[in-house]
This record gives C-alpha cells, structure tokens and sequence, in this order.
C-alpha cells in the first residue's frame, strides 16, 4: 500500500516524534510505499487565506497553495495521523492542514441537489490515529466527551472509502506516564502496523 503518515509536534526530541518515526520504519518494514509528512518540519502555513475561504463553499475551491498536499492525499491507499491531544484537540497546525487540504474536489464535493458533502477520497481504505492524551482516559472520554476522536473518525473518516479499514490508538495520562509505559505503547502501535497488509 501507499500509505501516507501525517505528523504534528513542534519537538523532534518529544516521544510523539519518536511515534512518527516507528510508524514510518513499521510500515516501510512490512513493504509499504510511505509518504512522510511532517508537518511543522514542513513549515506548514496553517491559516487559510481569504481566496481560499472565498472560494470553499462549492467546488471551485482554490487549493492551489496547497495543491501538493491534496495531489498526495489524493493518491494513497491509506492515511496515518500522529499527533498530540492539546486541550482535547488536535494541534492548531493539524487542524489548518484539515482545513485547507481536506476541501472541496479533494475530500469531498458539494452535490449539487442539496450542497450536501459526498465523500471524495474513495482511494482511502485505511485510516489511523496514533496519539497522545495528557489526561486520564476517564477524563477525555467520561468528562470531555472524547471530541479529538469524534472529529477523526466521524468527520474525517467518512471522506474515505466506505469499508475504509480504521484504528484508534491512544496514550492517556502522558503527564504521568514513565518509560515503562510509554514504551508499551510504542511496542503496541508496533504490533498493530505490523498487521496492515
């Protein structure tokens, strides 16, 4: 598969950039084409322009500022994001890269009938989140409601194909996690890549 791994974390030294990088090396040992996207290495400019937003409510949308960006999500068989929780979201980086790739004639067009989103990225069958939570589980799903992962797999998941294959692997409680633990994960999100085929 070509699959194309997502990552956003300002810190190369921070256990979220060492995920990235196990994510990458997993699935490029199990013989999948990876397209490394590093977002804040990358110098990503996450706000949308004002010809962008002009133009997002049909399917003229202007991504040529993005256009490579959306030409690579266009052309993968499988997404993987990897990225921190801050405050029960994504990073605001990772959010402006939704925005401003996941548009109109990529992740979805406008029907003309009713202007309701049909999903466009039928190339995508697989679909995954590796991240991190600095808060007990309890509290981000109990308390918060769980929104960093009603975004992903209800918003963005459903531009994909319609058995998209999916995952969800997180790591709660960072802010008080120690090496054991943190290395646990690491060998589970390890073990989970190996088994994409």
């Amino acid at each position: 598969m070509r699959i194309q791994v997502v990552h956003c974390h300002p810190l190369e030294d921070s256990f979220n950039h060492a995920l990235f990088l196990a994510v990458v090396q997993t699935l490029r040992q199990g013989g999948h084409e990876v397209v490394a996207t590093d977002l804040y290495r990358e110098g990503f400019a996450p706000a949308m322009t004002e010809q962008e937003r002009r133009t997002y409510m049909g399917n003229g949308y202007d991504d040529s500022a993005v256009a490579e960006y959306a030409r690579i999500l266009r052309s993968v068989d499988g997404i993987v994001f990897c990225y921190p929780h801050w405050w029960f979201s994504m990073p605001a980086v990772l959010k402006g890269y939704v925005d401003r790739v996941w548009g109109p004639r990529t992740a979805f067009v406008y029907d003309a009938r009713d202007n309701h989103l049909e999903p466009n990225l039928r190339n995508v069958k697989l679909f995954g989140v590796v991240t991190t939570f600095g808060s007990p589980w309890w509290v981000v799903r109990l308390f918060a409601g769980d929104p960093g992962r009603k975004v992903m797999m209800r918003g963005l998941k459903p531009m994909c194909a319609k058995r998209v294959s999916s995952f969800w692997l997180a790591h709660y409680d960072m802010d008080h996690s120690g090496s054991e633990a943190r290395q646990a994960y690491l060998q589970k999100v390890r073990a989970r890549l190996a088994t994409i085929r």
